[in-house]
């Protein structure tokens, strides 16, 4: 999508910066979001160096003030809105005798309530300019939540759900909604949760922005509603 405008959350690490990566090589322009400066920084001149373009805001996904200003400053800045990719995401690993209520609503904040911040937000400027994609980021947990996993998966479950949901509503307006859901994927919050886990049943974070990228294409324009599984 040469030229597009894409806005990336969770987009300072792991699978957020290599979907911001992987749009810049395209020739999009990206909004990287996120709450660390410093990681944003990070994937700025990762992008610039390869000869990309890479904007970044300061970000709490958990917002609404915040990501309702990640819409509008880059609608002033670009015009418009092309993707919206909402990848930012937490993994409590917990049983439910562990799971403690903070910790529980951190992971809805994260997972289910900015999800749904971002395409409120991002839904009135599609609609205008004629349409847009957004891509959730899933899980294969929303399918398959292994012990310690039930409040992650379950929430990817909605996710999942969401998606079909929205992608229904924005036939009539131009506007594509798809999720992905990767298995285990090589980044910071696989290891601080399954340290040992295999490497040779990892993704790689580029792995699962290819299909991101993929499905924000034309070519998958009669594919929408779905959520794409990604694994080894």
């Amino acid at each position: 999508m040469s030229e597009s405008v894409v806005v990336v959350t969770g987009g300072g690490r792991g699978i957020g910066r290599a979907i911001c990566e992987r749009f810049a090589a395209g020739g999009s322009q990206v909004v990287a979001a996120s709450r660390s400066r410093q990681a944003l920084e990070e994937t700025r001149n990762v992008i610039e160096r390869a000869g990309g373009r890479c904007h970044v805001l300061l970000t709490d996904v958990c917002s609404t003030g915040d990501i309702d200003g990640l819409i509008e400053s880059t609608v002033s800045r670009f015009g418009r809105i092309d993707v919206l990719v909402n990848n930012a995401g937490v993994a409590p690993l917990s049983k439910i005798e562990d799971l403690d209520p903070s910790i529980f609503e951190t992971l809805i904040a994260v997972n289910v309530t900015a999800v749904y911040y971002g395409c409120r937000a991002v839904w009135p400027v599609m609609c205008r300019q004629g349409g847009g994609v957004i891509v959730n980021i899933s899980s294969v947990a929303s399918v398959d939540p292994f012990p310690g996993f039930a409040a992650y998966g379950a929430a990817k479950a909605w996710v999942s759900a969401w998606t079909r949901g929205l992608a229904n509503e924005g036939r009539a307006v131009g506007i594509r909604v798809f999720a992905v859901a990767p298995g285990a994927v090589e980044t910071r919050m696989l290891r601080d949760a399954f340290p040992d886990f295999p490497d040779d049943q990892t993704l790689q974070p580029a792995d699962v922005a290819d299909f991101v990228y993929a499905l924000a294409q034309p070519q998958c324009r009669y594919a929408t509603g779905q959520t794409v599984f990604v694994k080894k």
